[in-house]
């Protein structure tokens, strides 16, 4: 089997990678397909157990979303925490002010909308085999697609900007990473990989307008917490905890993953998840930086390497033992199509492989969004 051409197409455009199988890749409409069917039946298998909306209220940080974009709706702040980075609340406001829907049916339409988006995009850079894998693979990814939560707006903030710098538009890829990184903050690196990627070809009639674009988005972003909190980085400053060692968001690479799995109970079905995904990832940089056709790739496409390496490697030096482990599957989310990439030989290029996972995933992502123990217990109630 020949090695698949990672550099199919000119960097200017989109770039897939070439079926190296005699089976075509997934289209575009089987992908939208896909994402319909674990969209279905995700919110099927806990409408069936569970009051859906009241699930998607009690979801991670969903509650603290409504009621920053009604704070920003309102332009009133009094007595509100400051915690998550309000990109995802102010797109929830503005759906909000343009529909009149709730502030809960702007943060659902807002993830449904931005993770198809981000399906179809990793289509368009990465073709039907890396994209539909992408979709389905993930628990994380559908419960936040599904239940709420700011990694859709994130990853298609963040594949977009790939895709404008693919087709050399360097501008709306700054905007586009910066709109993505007062989201979620480490998306910072894919604005600092554009920076760099203009000044290694000392293209400065781009380089300067990049910049400025960061920093308006950046200002005009800390106005507001400047007014009503007094500091402008707030939401910086509210990352920070206690059980960061020495007081360092980053530290020793696995440390913090380990104190957390050992001092913190978790059950097995979670650990055995959790390191799953640890060692995948380690496996695919491995492969990365060993792989010709990988290296390669990274020499078509620094923006994107650029953000790849630092993410990576913040991943593993997470300085909160309560969180590095135990959503290290979530905070992988954003580099999954890298991975599916480098290990894209051992990808199962068979779409019937592809539906029926997708199928299962969407079951277990549901079963675990409600609690794996209490499924039984809610079963039992709903039959009764």
């Amino acid at each position: 089997m020949n090695p698949p051409n990672l550099l199919a197409e000119s960097p200017a455009v989109p770039i897939r990678i070439v079926n190296v199988s005699q089976k075509p890749a997934p289209t575009l409409a089987e992908i939208v397909a896909l994402w319909t069917l674990t969209c279905v039946i995700f919110i099927s298998c806990v409408a069936v157990l569970r009051n859906y909306l009241a699930l998607v209220d009690d979801s991670g940080d969903d509650s603290a979303y409504m009621a920053v974009a009604a704070a920003i709706r309102h332009w009133d702040f009094h007595g509100l925490m400051v915690k998550q980075f309000w990109g995802l609340p102010y797109t929830m406001a503005a759906v909000s002010r343009l529909t009149g829907a709730s502030d809960r049916t702007a943060l659902m339409l807002v993830c449904f909308a931005s993770s198809l988006a981000a399906a179809v995009i990793a289509f368009r850079l990465w073709g039907g085999w890396v994209a539909g894998f992408f979709a389905i693979l993930n628990f994380d990814w559908m419960q936040r697609s599904y239940l709420g939560g700011s990694e859709p707006l994130f990853v298609a903030l963040l594949f977009a900007s790939f895709l404008a710098v693919r087709k050399e538009r360097w501008w709306l890829a700054a905007l586009l990473a910066s709109f993505a990184t007062v989201v979620r903050p480490l998306g910072i690196f894919a604005l600092i990989g554009i920076g760099l990627v203009l000044l290694w070809k000392r293209d400065y009639r781009r380089l300067v307008p990049a910049v400025v674009i960061g920093l308006v988005v950046g200002v005009l972003y800390a106005l507001p917490l400047a007014k009503f909190t007094g500091d402008p980085l707030a939401t910086v400053h509210s990352y920070h905890s206690a059980e960061w060692q020495g007081g360092w968001l980053f530290g020793f690479p696995f440390y913090a993953i380990l104190k957390g799995t050992l001092t913190e109970h978790s059950p097995w079905t979670n650990l055995v998840l959790s390191f799953g995904w640890i060692f995948l990832v380690l496996i695919a940089v491995v492969v990365m930086i060993r792989s010709k056709d990988f290296r390669a790739y990274a020499r078509a496409h620094p923006v994107e390497v650029l953000f790849l390496a630092p993410y990576i490697l913040s991943l593993y030096t997470y300085n909160y033992p309560h969180w590095a482990r135990g959503n290290f599957q979530r905070f992988s989310i954003p580099i999954l199509p890298f991975v599916l990439i480098a290990l894209y030989h051992w990808i199962p290029k068979d779409r019937r492989v592809l539906w029926a996972l997708g199928a299962i995933m969407s079951v277990l992502a549901a079963a675990s969004a409600l609690g794996v123990s209490n499924v039984p217990g809610l079963i039992r109630r709903a039959i009764g």
